[in-house]
This record gives C-alpha cells, structure tokens and sequence, in this order.
C-alpha cells in the first residue's frame, strides 16, 4: 500500500500506485492519479483532475491542479498531465487548463522545475527542460524540449520557446524564442547560441557551426526574414550533418504564432 503520513488527507476516490508516498499535512484531491514511486512532500496540494506519472519528487508547499487564473473559468473539468521522472521543487505552481485551448496544461519527462516557478493554464511543456528560480510562464506558453531558462525568466502568454533554447536571468520574452537561440534583457532580444548546452548533449562541433551560421543568417545578416529563410533552406542541402536541425530552425521560424524575437 502507498505510505501515507497520519496527518495527510488523501481522498478516497484518488488513485494511488502502491510505492508513492505522501507527506505530512498534503491533500490530495478526488480526480488525483499517482504513479508508482512517485514522492509528494510535506504540506503539497494536488487537486483537480491530475494525473502524475511515476518516480516523480515533489517537494514541499507545491500547488498542483488548483484553478487558473482565468476570468473565463467556470469550473469545467480541465486536467493537468504529468510525466515521468521530474523534479518539482518548493511553492511550484501548475494549473489547469481552459476549455479555451487544450483544456489540459501538460509537463513531459525528465523536467527540472526549480522553487518559486510558475506554469499557467494550458501551458505545454516538453521533456529535459530546466526552469530556474521564479520563472514565471503565463497561460498558453509551450516550451520545446531541453528549454532552460534563467532565473526570473518570464514568458508572455501564447509565447513559443523552441527546442535547446535558452534564456538569461530576468529576461523577458514577449515572442517567440527559436530554437538553439539565447534570449538575454527585458524586451528579450537573441544574444547568440546555446552553444554550451548543445556541446553538453552532444552536438558535434560541424552541427554547432552550422546552427551558427543559420543564426547568423537570419540576425546578422541583414536580409528581409522571408529572404533568410530562403538562405537557411540552401544551408540545409550544403550542410547535410546538421540539415535536421537548419530544418527544425526554419520550421519554427515558418510557424511562428507571435513572430520570433529579433
């Protein structure tokens, strides 16, 4: 059976993997599922319809599943959806979705969710991605896989970060970040690449020169952004090791909902 501290009120209705273990003085909500050896701290608050994967560690003073803070919200059964294997740290807050978007606000696997983070209704997060201290994001932000960003970050809503990305303390991202790029001040503008994220995961030094160079192509070269594109397709035929990740670059820029930082 799971363990479960005297004092936690856990209702009866929450679904429970044998191994998880809950601390003193949490709650737990009816629409609650919990995989097994998953961790939830001392005084945490799940509620709502949320479903936690397995060997999650929540900690301490965690507010998941509550209400978001939408004017528009009527109490419809929106969810929350957690993965595998993350790390959730003190006062983090997450909450559901809206009937206005996916009506589910989602975390992938293998996250690190520093204290003090905030992830609004329908935010989509990815797998791999760091949130330093008191990041904020607000409704609608979706975040591609290993994202980090900075400590006092804030993402405006409707805001798309792409994969690798990151962003420096305090910055402020009112459009979208692509992917690979670091977004540094407040309005945040791109200052180069990640480069020392993507050597850490393993991009060869060819890949890393050539994302280089579409970054250039597309910051410092000068060209209207529909003539850059252009540029970074041919870049993706002349550089065939890291043709995948021009491609993904160029993509993003194509779909881009609120225009990319420039």
């Amino acid at each position: 059976m799971a363990r479960i501290h005297p004092t936690a009120i856990v209702d009866p209705q929450a679904q429970l993997a044998d191994s998880v273990e809950i601390g003193a003085y949490a709650v737990i909500g009816p629409h609650v599922s919990i995989g097994a050896n998953t961790w939830i701290g001392p005084h945490t608050v799940i509620e709502g319809h949320t479903r936690i994967g397995s060997d999650n560690k929540i900690f301490q003073f965690a507010s998941i599943g509550a209400a978001p803070q939408d004017k528009k919200y009527a109490g419809e059964p929106t969810e929350v959806h957690i993965g595998d294997r993350n790390t959730i740290r003190e006062f983090v807050t997450i909450n559901l979705g809206t009937v206005q978007d996916a009506g589910a606000t989602r975390l992938g696997n293998d996250n690190w969710i520093m204290a003090y983070v905030h992830i609004a209704h329908d935010c989509q997060l990815g797998s791999n991605i760091i949130l330093a201290n008191n990041a904020t994001l607000a409704g609608h932000v979706h975040l591609e896989d290993w994202v980090f960003l900075g400590g006092f970050t804030s993402v405006h809503q409707f805001c798309h970060i792409g994969a690798h990305a990151m962003t420096a303390f305090t910055a402020a991202v009112s459009q979208d970040v692509p992917p690979f790029v670091t977004a540094a001040g407040n309005r945040a503008v791109p200052a180069g690449i990640n480069s020392e994220g993507l050597r850490r995961r393993g991009f060869t030094s060819t890949q890393i020169a050539a994302i280089k160079r579409g970054y250039r192509t597309i910051y410092r070269s000068g060209l209207p952004l529909e003539e850059a594109k252009a540029v970074l397709r041919a870049e993706e035929t002349a550089s065939p090791d890291a043709a995948d990740y021009l491609r993904q670059l160029r993509e993003f820029i194509e779909a881009s909902p609120r225009g990319i930082i420039r």
